[in-house]
């Protein structure tokens, strides 16, 4: 029978696999960052054409529209990334636990190595998890995107079939 001591690479793979995971994480916690700072600029822009057109024009109830959406889509993308932060926590966890049942093993010490792997795996499970339910909120926030999209574009249209001009976006 094959142990961990007899292939280097089981114990490669077990830090490795972790590690892809907080840098694949890491970038998605980036991207969701840049995506909420696009949105608080889109609700600074939305609220000042609110203002500007005041509570009586045809648009207004369009715009606030668009302002209650972007302020649920701010709050998955929120939520997102507490999840995809705690994520990432638990994928750099997993890989210093591997790193240390890896150690375990060098010395033989086989309770520890399989309390180290136990505890990496449930850390590592953790982690996916929290990954996979991040993306399904940024699914989510990505549809609110595009219904926002949609309605702006026929915002615009309207406008421009009444001769009056687009506001500045």
């Amino acid at each position: 029978m094959l142990s961990v001591n007899d292939n280097p690479f089981a114990i490669l793979t077990a830090v490795v696999a972790p590690a892809v995971l907080t840098n694949a994480c890491s970038v998605l916690c980036l991207g969701t960052s840049n995506r909420l700072a696009r949105v608080v600029d889109r609700t600074r822009i939305v609220t000042a054409e609110i203002a500007r057109l005041g509570t009586g024009s045809p648009d207004h109830q369009a715009w606030a529209n668009q302002l209650g959406r972007l302020q649920e889509r701010a709050q998955l993308l929120f939520k997102a990334l507490r999840i995809l932060y705690a994520s990432l926590g638990a994928f750099a966890a997993a890989a210093l636990v591997s790193v240390i049942g890896s150690v375990m093993t060098f010395y033989d010490r086989q309770l520890e190595f399989r309390a180290a792997a136990a505890l990496g795996l449930a850390t590592g499970a953790f982690g996916v998890t929290g990954l996979v339910s991040g993306c399904l909120l940024m699914v989510r926030e990505t549809r609110l995107a595009l219904q926002s999209i949609a309605e702006e574009a026929g915002l615009g249209h309207a406008l421009y079939n009444r001769g009056d001009e687009p506001p500045i976006i």
